[in-house]
């Protein structure tokens, strides 16, 4: 299991599950219902909702999983999050 702690972490996580599923960004655009073109906008920004990334999770059959952080993870990875 990824723990995502950056919006850098979860986009690198959703293209390894895009590109481990053989799909390019036009395949997943079509099935969470955009134009190719809104994919390719949206791919360098930290601004997608979060009803975007949860679509993303979804058609790529990832789960989304909240959980309350460890003190250990804390302070084994000391990243600023955001």
């Amino acid at each position: 299991m990824d723990i995502i702690r950056t919006p850098g972490h979860m986009r690198a996580a959703l293209r390894t599950a895009r590109l481990q599923q053989g799909l390019t960004q036009a395949d997943v655009a079509r099935k969470i219902g955009i134009s190719p073109q809104a994919m390719s906008r949206q791919k360098n920004t930290e601004r997608a909702s979060f009803e975007r990334v949860h679509r993303l999770a979804t058609v790529l059959g990832l789960e989304i999983t909240l959980r309350p952080k460890s003190a250990i993870a804390d302070q084994a990875n000391p990243v600023q999050e955001w």
